[in-house]
């Protein structure tokens, strides 16, 4: 069995500091949760940047700056940049970060999407900061915008530096529209496929979903991916774990849940990474390296990044 590519994304722009005292915010934060998600067996890091004082989602490279050659010093992980950034940011601004830092991996959404996050506003008492409250309620009007031209921008513009994605499909349509892509050759195989389940907006989290998903995705693209699924919320471990025994991989990290079991609220990301960790050890499934994830992903490497 093909070993397991755990992706663990550390802090997002989903969930907001009233939500969990544990979500990082400071780029001190990212860069120690990140590390010790390495550390866990993590070996691809998926990162967004925050503003220090709000904890508001940031697309500032400068930001990023602060954090991302920390965590490059003290771990081996293949970092990946986003590029979905936050709801209401421009294409300049959430392609700001990865232009600058030409990483190994840059996430990708594959299509606009209504992406509903409101309703975690009505779990929510008191608030840390004014912004919170409007930023989650507004997403229920809100189009998380991908246009072909937009994906098109930034394929080309990030894979001139050597830069590959992570392709964040939301829907089986997401499927046929990095199959458009492929059939014009703007990208190239091995295509790194995390099927998104359990946002409101996307497709739900259900088991025969992900099967589907697999079968359309080996469909379209054959031998030439690496299936990997994150879920939102509870559903995280048994969808990721269904994905490792359908010979896929998995993404964790305090972006896609806040927990690490019924009501418990995970301390950090590596937390979730050791937890799923154990149920591969437990099933005799065994962990990719960093070193074997950027063979299997074909990454260009950590000496080529900018930072």
């Amino acid at each position: 069995m093909q070993k397991v590519i755990i992706t663990c994304a550390v802090t997002g722009s989903i969930h907001t500091p009233s939500m969990s005292p544990h979500l990082p915010i400071t780029p001190e934060e990212i860069a120690a949760d990140a590390v010790a998600a390495a550390h866990a067996g993590a070996s691809v890091i998926h990162l967004h940047a925050r503003h220090s004082e709000t904890g508001k989602p940031s697309p500032d490279p400068r930001l990023f700056a602060e954090f991302l050659p920390r965590i490059r010093q003290d771990c081996d992980a293949i970092l990946n940049i986003t590029t979905g950034g936050g709801m209401g940011m421009t294409m300049d601004e959430r392609l700001a970060a990865a232009l600058w830092a030409k990483p190994e991996l840059a996430s990708m959404n594959m299509g606009s999407m209504n992406f509903n996050i409101s309703g975690a506003a009505s779990r929510i008492t008191e608030w840390k900061h004014d912004w919170e409250e409007p930023f989650l309620k507004n997403t229920a009007g809100a189009i998380l915008s991908n246009t072909f031209l937009e994906i098109e921008r930034a394929v080309r513009d990030l894979g001139a530096h050597g830069t590959r994605f992570e392709f964040e499909c939301y829907d089986i349509s997401h499927l046929y529209n990095l199959a458009h892509f492929v059939d014009r050759k703007l990208i190239e195989p091995p295509f790194f496929v995390q099927g998104v389940f359990g946002i409101l907006g996307g497709i739900a989290a259900h088991p025969n979903h992900l099967i589907h998903f697999k079968d359309t995705a080996d469909r379209l693209f054959g031998k030439e991916y690496r299936l990997s699924a994150l879920a939102a919320g509870r559903h995280q471990l048994p969808m990721i774990t269904l994905s490792a025994l359908l010979g896929g991989n998995v993404r964790v990290g305090l972006e896609d849940s806040l927990f690490v079991g019924p009501g418990r609220l995970a301390e950090s990301s590596a937390v979730q990474v050791a937890a799923i960790r154990a149920i591969f050890e437990t099933l005799g499934m065994e962990v990719a390296s960093p070193a074997e994830a950027r063979a299997m992903l074909a990454t260009k490497g950590a000496d080529r990044v900018a930072f």
